[in-house]
Order: C-alpha cells, then structure tokens, then sequence
C-alpha cells in the first residue's frame, strides 16, 4: 500500500514538472512572429551597452542569427554569430575603437553591443542561418556633443524642448529622467540624456514606434527630404549639481568598536584615506590611458576624484572644450590624451553615489629599447626606407628622361 502511494506521488510530480518545462518553453509561443517583417524604432546616445530581444521565434529554433543592415536593399549585410549562434565577448576589454564584430554578444536569443558608436545605426534582424527572419529593430545612435549646465531646475521633471516646427514637422528633443547623484555626502552631479525627434505625418509605416507619428530623428523610417534639416540636430546631456547623504553604515557590535577606536589611537595625526580596493598601475609619459570603473556602464552615474580633487562633468566632460587633455568620456571613462608627469595619484571612481575602487597611478620615463634588425618594427621601418628610396629613384630617373628627352628635341628643332 506505501509502495503504491510513494508511487502515485511520483508520477503527480513528474506531471507537474513536465507542465512547468512546456510551460516555459511556450514563452515564444505568446508573442506570433509578425506575417510582414516589420522594425521597432530605438534611440540611444554613443557609448551605451543596449540590449535587443529577439521577441518572437518558431519553437523548433534552439538558436539565432543576427544580421545586421546599415539600409534596406544594400548587398553588405554583417552576420553578427559564430557556429553555434552565440559569442561570449569580454566587456572590460572592449575599446570604443573595435569594430562591430567584436563588441556584441548573443545571451538568451538577445543580441547586446557594447560601447555603441554612431556607425552602429542601422537595422538589426533577428533570424536564423537559413535566412528565416523572426523580428527587426531600426536601431538610432546619436552622438551627444553638447554639454548643457542647469543650476536652478532641481524640481523640473524630464520634459521636451521645442526646436524647430514647421506645417510638415516639428522638431524636438525628449529628455530622460535625472540620474541618481553620483557621489553622497559631498557635492555631486546628476546627468540626463536628451534625444533628438521629429514628429511628421510623413513617416514610413514599416517602422513601428511607441508613439504615433514620432521618431528619432537618424531613424530610417524619417524621409530623405526631412533628413537634411536634421543633420545639425544632436542629443545632447544636462548636468546639474545635487547633495546627497550616503546610506547608514551597518552598526557594529560592542567588540568591533572598542577594537576600531583602539586602532584609531595610533592614526589621530594621520589622514583619513577612503578604504576601498586599490589597484597599482605603471604608465609611461606620452602615452593614452583610458580608466574604466569597475562594474559602471553608460546608464549608471559614475565620477571621478584625483586625490582630493574633484574631477566634475561640467569641467571635464567630453565635448566641453576641443583642446582638453583629461576627460570623461560618454561611457564614463576617464580618458587622458598623453600622461604627463604631474598625473601621478590616485584616482577613485563612484558608482551611483558610492566610492568603490582607487587606481594609484605611477608615471615613469621609458627607457630607449635597443632594437634588432629581426624585430617587426625595425622589418616596418626597412621597408619603408626601402620603399622611399624605390620611389626617389624612379622620380630622378623621370626626370632624368624628360631632361633629356627635351634637350634631344631642342637640337632637331635647331638643326
């Protein structure tokens, strides 16, 4: 009799089992693949990771293919997969110059590009190796290169700013939401992102937008005729100051304290230095250096402090003066065009409103490197020098030819 019930229980179970795995294999199922491939619009700024869900596909696909089309009816068409229909990229190690193949990655059927530039624009195709196609994105990167200073709106909501409107468009920039402050308990900056949008009656159908008769002002489905009035237009990124306090620290037992204010007995005198990881780094003078703070993306308000300087946005924000050596990139990179030797220090990075990790910066003079005749730069520079002599030859050799060519001809014509 117990053998019979523990065996009824078991096959209710591996009932219920079988019924949650086909009911989370049916997720696709929900949403029908559309009859006519149709693509929703999407705008973001350069610099951000974005993520691309590949919403609907059969059942029998266990695995995508992206395409990716800079314009509809082109030949150039990029395959963004591998064999097996991912690729597992190293977001800490990508750079903004990488080219689109090496800055995305395909997880759960969604396709991610990291570090988007405004070459990336273009339509994104989710599909199989067939050439099967599911669902499509129109896909708008603008580059963010005015800078926008607000001292007095700490209660203005994101809102709209009117640009230019005609009886056939009107011309826009949306703003998004403040960021949270990026550094708490002392003066901080927020950002927001404003994108720019036309709104028309004009636009072509096969683009599906959020709101009617809206769209970004580099998506495709805005008309040829229109886009020369936008080539000017831009998004741009508001900053502002705010003050914040930063969240309670976890209260210590009786024996931790009387521990950390016996410890504190012998550092009075002594500066009290942030206790964060800190990471040791060797640069050579006249060379980039680009840091990145761990765990941040382009979303996520991120700052910057030399020692005890703080490296705000509204000075030192990428597009703010042409001539800047030290900047803050729209991925929240701290770049340095050449490392001088006055850059040594340690530098610590925020991440929404929490200091989280140092990079003590050494600077040294490089040695001169004796090279060998066996190196690829001493092969590089042969050749080169080889070329250039080939080419001064020849040069003289024509011009030895056209002399004498000349002086052949003044004597027939003398004679």
């Amino acid at each position: 009799m117990y053998m019979l019930l523990l065996l009824l229980l078991r096959l209710y179970g591996s009932s219920n089992a079988l019924d949650i795995n086909e009911e989370k294999e049916d997720v696709f199922a929900k949403t029908p693949c559309p009859a006519f491939l149709v693509f929703d619009s999407a705008a973001y700024i350069v610099g951000m990771t974005i993520e691309l869900p590949c919403k609907c596909k059969p059942e029998d696909a266990l695995s995508v293919v992206w395409y990716y089309q800079k314009n509809l009816g082109q030949r150039n068409i990029k395959v963004l997969t591998d064999l097996n229909g991912t690729k597992i990229v190293d977001s800490a190690a990508v750079t903004f110059d990488s080219d689109l193949q090496n800055r995305f990655l395909i997880r759960l059927f969604s396709l991610l590009l990291f570090r988007t530039l405004e070459s990336d624009a273009g339509h994104y195709i989710c599909g199989t190796s067939k050439g099967d196609f599911f669902y499509g994105y129109d896909v708008d990167i603008q580059e963010a290169k005015g800078l926008v200073l607000t001292e007095k709106d700490f209660d203005q909501p994101a809102n709209t700013k009117q640009l230019q409107k005609t009886s056939k468009y009107s011309i826009f920039t949306s703003f998004w939401s403040w960021s949270v402050c990026d550094r708490c308990d002392i003066s901080g900056e927020q950002t927001r992102v404003g994108i720019c949008y036309i709104e028309s009656e004009f636009l072509y159908s096969r683009y599906r937008r959020s709101t009617p008769n809206v769209a970004s002002c580099g998506s495709a489905s805005v008309p040829n005729r229109f886009k020369r009035k936008l080539k000017k237009q831009m998004a741009v990124v508001s900053v502002r100051s705010c003050l914040t306090a930063c969240p309670p620290e976890p209260k210590k037992s009786f024996a931790v304290k009387m521990f950390y204010e016996f410890v504190g007995l012998f550092s009075k005198n002594k500066e009290k230095t942030p206790s964060v990881p800190i990471q040791y780094h060797l640069h050579h003078v006249g060379y980039p250096l680009i840091l990145a703070c761990p765990g941040s993306r382009p979303q996520l308000a991120v700052a910057w402090d030399k020692d005890k300087e703080r490296l705000y946005r509204s000075k030192y924000m990428i597009g703010r003066n042409k001539s800047m050596r030290i900047f803050i990139d729209q991925g929240n990179n701290l770049n340095i065009r050449f490392v001088q030797l006055d850059d040594k220090g340690i530098y610590y990075c925020w991440l929404q409103g929490k200091m989280i990790a140092g990079f003590k910066l050494s600077v040294s003079i490089r040695t001169r490197i004796q090279r060998k005749l066996s190196d690829s730069e001493s092969i590089y520079a042969m050749r080169i020098l080889l070329m250039s002599y080939i080419f001064l030859t020849i040069v003289f050799l024509g011009c030895q030819i056209i002399t004498c060519c000349c002086e052949v001809f003044s004597c027939r014509m003398r004679n």
